[in-house]
């Protein structure tokens, strides 16, 4: 038999080895358990478990070997429960139990996430005697360090007698994922300290950490480590450290290292992808994702999903498809539903959501992942109603709402003020115990959006541990409802018990005081602005020129424009509408003007802002001028931009070309639209016959 060990080694596809297995059984000798063992692993390997199977099944009197492969496959290919449930079955079998078979079922408690298993497993593995076993030692406390239970990975680690680099990297690596970062950074100098040389993954879990919290100093310091003691740069560390500094905000360094690695694999190329996504370099992502191809490196799922959220940045419906249609040819239906969601993002970012639909229907119905993602993008587009539909058929699929379900919802019932549903969605959570932030905040958010301040704030009181994403929904909620200092007292109440306070609880604080035209508030925000020392931001600077603008504050709010490093079509827009308000038209002109000459390009809310600054200097021939100037932009006027010249026009007196212009328009004219014209006729006396 192991004459024919090497020829395992040489099946390079399923094809050859089903012939090899047809060979042995030709022969006989798939009657020994090295051969039958050697078959179970290779059709793994290929993922076909259920060949291997079929060769276990099939084999009389397996023994504890054959078992802990059997098992070990079924961890290889993410088959948890499966290899737990194997567990038992060797268990009820009076099979024996060696050392060999606990790492592989530890591994299957630690991705089913089930500490109860892994507990009794734990008590087994001590009554049979292998709690001194080096590896077991290992995995356990890898498994109690992934579930959760960082107490019991350290009790672990305590009783270890021999601590070499891996079950150092293990503990540290737990610390890491557990949120533990400053203990995990000691562990690790405590490891050098006692003279233990890290290894690759002990620096991919360092280069992990600095990444997920944007450690750029500390990153530098892991790679000058790497460096310094001449740990090769494998694939898998070199991808870690392009993804480490593409969430630090070092996209150079990331690219330095990609050049770096020899031959990059599928892994360092969607790492670079996934690089440009974060930084939001869609094109050269699709660039790298191009050259990869070129290079005649195939792409695997997690790169198509990162190729996916270029497409959809971009709004690139033509080069998304390309991609669907090679997801279709090449990948496997578990596959193909595994990237059901970002399929979903693409078509609903080019506005195709009708494609959404197909695609939830096609391949992603039975992932709950999609069906989230479908009523999200239906939430976020204004489209509240059919965010509700598509939650009601989840539910009758037979899909139970999670926690992301019925923040959408709860999102959907606020935007179109269905109390009565969202009072429902509350009970469903009451009775479901969704008792997590995530749900709470949007419950805050829709009663708001409803009116019910009172339960708002109930629910507000309530939650203990309140983060800043709670406090600004409170005070958004109270800012959206017209409440003149509730807002304030809430921001004030952040401020002086020192919690944090990010860039977004400013914006709504500034919109608030914009909204209520209050300009000592105004200015009280903008003094705790600057002594927080939040960095500058454009969306910051846009909403303090405008909250200035639209309390009188000209200066303020033009010097406030004047020092911003970069500008975007709302900046530029908020200008001209708080020089159009005061009846300053030249001024509005002449920043229209500098915004066509800086490169940007006017939107509808652009124009809005100027004829609006021509109806209030009773500008009629420069109305018209822009009105017409719209097109040339690629801006269609809509009923508002109508509103707008009727009622420039019959404040003119001119009521005949304002009641023309609204027989010309191209859909029925509005209240807003017949009130301009009305308002019109009672300034001047005149009816209209």
């Amino acid at each position: 038999m192991t004459l024919y060990m090497p020829l395992f080694r040489s099946c390079t596809t399923l094809r050859t080895l089903i012939q090899l297995h047809a060979h042995l059984l030709v022969t006989g000798l798939h009657k020994t358990p090295p051969a039958s063992t050697r078959l179970i692993e290779s059709y793994a390997e290929f993922a076909t478990l259920h060949s291997s199977r079929l060769v276990f099944q099939t084999f009389q009197k397996p023994d504890s070997f054959m078992w802990a492969v059997l098992i070990k496959c079924h961890v290889w290919n993410n088959f948890f429960e499966d290899a737990i449930s194997l567990y038992y079955n060797m268990i009820n079998q009076q099979a024996q139990l060696t050392e060999f078979i606990y790492p592989s079922v530890l591994r299957a408690c630690s991705g089913f996430g089930d500490l109860g298993i892994g507990r009794n497993v734990h008590s087994r593995i001590i009554k049979s005697g292998f709690d001194d076993d080096d590896v077991i030692q290992t995995t356990l406390l890898s498994m109690y360090g992934e579930i959760g239970c960082l107490g019991d990975a350290w009790k672990v680690f305590d009783t270890m007698t021999v601590r070499d680099v891996v079950s150092w990297s293990s503990i540290i690596a737990s610390c890491f994922d557990n949120g533990e970062v400053v203990e995990g950074l000691k562990m690790f100098r405590l490891m050098v300290t006692e003279g233990v040389n890290p290894d690759f993954v002990t620096m991919l879990s360092l280069a992990e950490a600095c990444g997920e919290l944007s450690f750029r100093r500390l990153g530098r310091l892991v790679h000058g480590h790497i460096l310094r003691r001449e740990i090769k740069i494998s694939r898998p560390l070199g991808n870690s450290l392009i993804t480490m500094y593409s969430k630090c905000g070092d996209l150079l360094s990331a690219e330095r290292i990609f050049v770096e690695i020899k031959k990059s694999c599928t892994a360092s190329w969607t790492a670079l992808i996934s690089c440009y996504n974060r930084s939001g370099c869609f094109r050269k992502a699709l660039d790298a994702f191009i050259k990869m191809l070129e290079f005649k490196v195939e792409p695997n799922s997690t790169t198509l999903m990162s190729i996916l959220g270029s497409c959809a940045g971009l709004a690139l419906l033509r080069e998304g498809k390309s991609v669907h249609c090679h997801i279709i040819r090449k990948l496997t239906e578990a596959e193909g539903e595994f990237l059901g969601p970002a399929l979903i993002e693409l078509y609903a970012e080019c506005g195709k959501l009708s494609e959404s639909m197909k695609v939830l229907h096609s391949i992603g119905e039975r992932n709950i992942v999609s069906w989230n993602m479908l009523i999200s993008e239906y939430a976020c587009k204004g489209m509240s109603e059919e965010a509700l539909v598509v939650f009601v058929q989840m539910q009758a699929q037979g899909h139970m709402p999670d926690s992301y379900s019925l923040a959408s919802s709860l999102s959907a019932c606020g935007n179109v003020d269905l109390l009565q549903l969202g009072l429902q969605i509350h009970g469903h959570v009451i009775k479901r115990d969704f008792s997590n932030e995530f749900v709470l905040n949007s419950l805050i958010d829709m009663y708001s959006k409803c009116g019910f301040l009172s339960l708002a704030y109930r629910i507000f009181e309530r939650i203990q541990q309140k983060s800043v994403v709670t406090w600004n929904a409170m005070i958004c909620g109270f800012s959206h409802n017209g409440k003149s200092d509730e807002p304030f007292n809430l921001f004030n109440q952040m401020y002086l018990n020192c919690l944090e306070i990010n860039e977004v609880t400013f914006l709504i604080v500034i919109q608030a005081c914009s909204n209520l035209g209050n300009l000592g508030k105004g200015k009280w925000v903008h003094h705790k602005l600057i002594t927080y020392g939040v960095s500058k931001d454009m969306y910051i600077d846009t909403a303090l020129a405008d909250m200035y603008a639209k309390c009188g504050d000209l200066q303020t709010a033009q010097r406030v424009f004047n020092s911003m490093s970069r500008r975007s079509v709302v900046s530029w827009s908020a200008m001209i509408a708080g020089h159009g308000m005061h009846g300053q038209l030249n001024a509005a002109i002449s920043v229209f003007k500098q915004m066509l000459e800086s490169g940007i390009k006017p939107n509808e809310v652009t124009f809005m802002n100027i004829l609006s600054a021509c109806s209030h200097s009773g500008s009629v021939e420069e109305g018209e001028f822009y009105f017409n100037e719209m097109r040339h932009f690629g801006v269609e006027p809509n009923s508002d931009h109508y509103a707008c010249l009727v009622d420039l026009l019959s404040r003119a007196g001119d009521i005949n070309r304002a009641y023309k212009m609204i027989h010309s328009m191209p859909f029925p004219a509005n209240a807003s639209i017949y009130s301009a014209l009305l308002n019109g006729c009672r300034i001047h006396k005149d009816l209209i016959r």
